[in-house]
């Protein structure tokens, strides 16, 4: 599962409050790699030499651009401070800048990736989750729908009814497969038998009556 995890874990950008004009950036990061050695007490060196063990430091980043028409800010360069996942969790400061500019939300969400609780589902490929998702019950679709943007666009998708339909019936029929893409295939699986029928009826009808036409 850690091969699913980006050198960026998360990033986000805003605008503090007003009055403030602020601009923000908050980055939650694997990317930097230290080489080291771990003697058998366990005591870690970091060096450049062999006998190395790969190991990742993670680092919660928080930039700022101070934007202002005041004569002390216009030479202000952009800050950064930058913590270890660690040193994050003691720094109520820093928090509670956090929960100001980006909401609290998204400060629980660093909490949580700080300590190591990550959503693997939300990394999946499209592709991947589409598969696992055309085997779910039709309410944990609804369900699912309402966790993020993402998700609600994957459980509206075309193709993710297209697998459904085929999951359910086994096989889709060329007649089928037309019908389906004009009205869409989340409506073609929710239209009952009976309805089904008439309207592949009457392409059939439309077909004919074309091709009759054409012939005179």
């Amino acid at each position: 599962m850690a091969s699913l995890l980006t050198d960026t874990l998360f990033e986000a950008r805003g605008q503090a409050p007003a009055p403030s004009k602020d601009f923000y950036q908050l980055l939650v990061t694997k990317t930097e790699l230290l080489f080291c050695h771990v003697d058998l007490s366990g005591t870690v060196t970091v060096m450049a030499a062999s006998k190395q063990l790969l190991l990742w430091k993670h680092y919660v980043i928080f930039r700022w651009w101070k934007i202002s028409l005041r004569s002390e800010f216009r030479e202000a360069r952009p800050g950064e401070l930058r913590e270890t996942h660690e040193d994050f969790l003691d720094d109520p400061s820093l928090q509670i800048q956090i929960a100001i500019v980006f909401g609290g939300d998204t400060l629980d969400h660093i909490f949580n990736m700080c300590r190591g609780n990550y959503d693997f589902l939300v990394r999946l490929p499209d592709p991947l989750l589409l598969y696992i998702m055309s085997y779910l019950d039709l309410e944990d679709i609804a369900r699912l729908s309402q966790v993020s943007h993402r998700f609600e666009t994957l459980c509206n998708s075309d193709k993710l009814w297209e697998m459904i339909v085929q999951n359910l019936s086994g096989r889709i029929t060329s007649e089928m497969r037309s019908l389906a893409h004009e009205v869409g295939w989340k409506q073609f699986f929710f239209t009952n038998k009976i309805q089904l029928q008439l309207q592949l009826r009457r392409r059939r009808q439309m077909k004919t009556e074309s091709s009759d036409s054409l012939s005179d």
